[in-house]
């Protein structure tokens, strides 16, 4: 018997995997980023300062008088240095698996294909923004663990951990920051092109725009009221205040928290809106 019309209907019954579709395109985007030579590259040069960070764990633990000297000792600051350290990294990898995530799928009319299948769109943001998080976990929040695990490990001892039991939620806290602001930011800018190319130069415009405005604006004032304009001054502002530092800037650290948290919600709306006018044309 012919089929003259075939529609999609639910499937009955068995097991019902519709929730984990995020999950299959986590899984097929990271398989195909582990297989790039740049990504590797640009994952080694990101673990370069965990193994001298580790050296000098093991040096303060090991060495008599290395944990006297003061840039050498192992201390709670030391761990927001590692996390401040790795921003250039952050950045690098934020653009180069970024900066296509959507745009590519744009290009090629792929996104049709997924929004055909019984995927949300909510699904298909949160498959595209795991595989930028899953890489930029592996170069904050994965190594600043391991070398505060190593801390007792070479020291034999638990009293560091004990006494720096905040390090943990700080650690946690600040890189699900940086990880998420860069995720939705640069997602939202691959929903606006079909060039991965022109994203990747937007991205990297915004970050140094505000930043450069920042500083003009700090020169013009003499001080750092305006860090708020800055993304890159707004992150640290808030680090500073989880590791219980004093903030650099002079702008109250609930305003910058206010403002990354604007601008995760800025972005997300734009990915609701571009994928929804997208699923609407096609």
């Amino acid at each position: 018997m012919p089929i003259h019309r075939e529609r999609y209907r639910r499937r009955e019954g068995g097991i019902d995997l519709r929730s984990g579709a995020w999950a299959v395109i986590a899984a097929n985007g990271l398989r195909l980023l582990v297989r790039k030579r740049a990504f590797l590259f640009l994952m080694i040069l990101a673990w370069i300062p965990v193994v001298v960070r580790g050296v000098q764990i093991w040096a303060a633990a090991n060495v008599p008088g290395m944990s006297q000297i003061g840039m050498l000792a192992v201390a709670p600051g030391m761990f927001r240095d590692f996390l401040n350290q790795q921003e250039p990294l952050i950045f690098f990898i934020t653009v180069y698996v970024g900066s296509g995530l959507i745009a590519d799928d744009i290009r090629a009319n792929a996104l049709q294909l997924y929004l055909s299948r019984p995927i949300t769109r909510t699904q298909y943001v949160a498959g595209k923004a795991a595989i930028l998080m899953a890489a930029l976990a592996a170069v904050t929040f994965v190594p600043a663990m391991l070398l505060l695990l190593l801390v007792p490990a070479f020291a034999g001892s638990m009293t560091f951990l004990r006494d720096n039991l905040v390090l943990i939620p700080a650690i946690t806290a600040y890189s699900v920051i940086q990880i998420t602001l860069s995720a939705f930011l640069i997602l939202a800018l691959s929903s606006l092109s079909k060039s991965r190319w022109f994203v990747a130069i937007l991205y990297a415009g915004l970050a140094f725009f505000t930043h450069a405005v920042f500083g003009v604006l700090g020169a013009a004032v003499e001080g750092s009221s305006f860090s708020w304009v800055s993304i890159f001054a707004n992150v640290r502002q808030v680090g500073d205040v989880l590791f219980r530092m004093t903030p650099r800037h002079d702008t109250h650290p609930l305003i910058s928290a206010a403002v990354i948290a604007l601008i995760i919600a800025a972005s997300a709306f734009v990915l609701r809106r571009r994928i929804r006018a997208i699923e609407v044309v096609t």
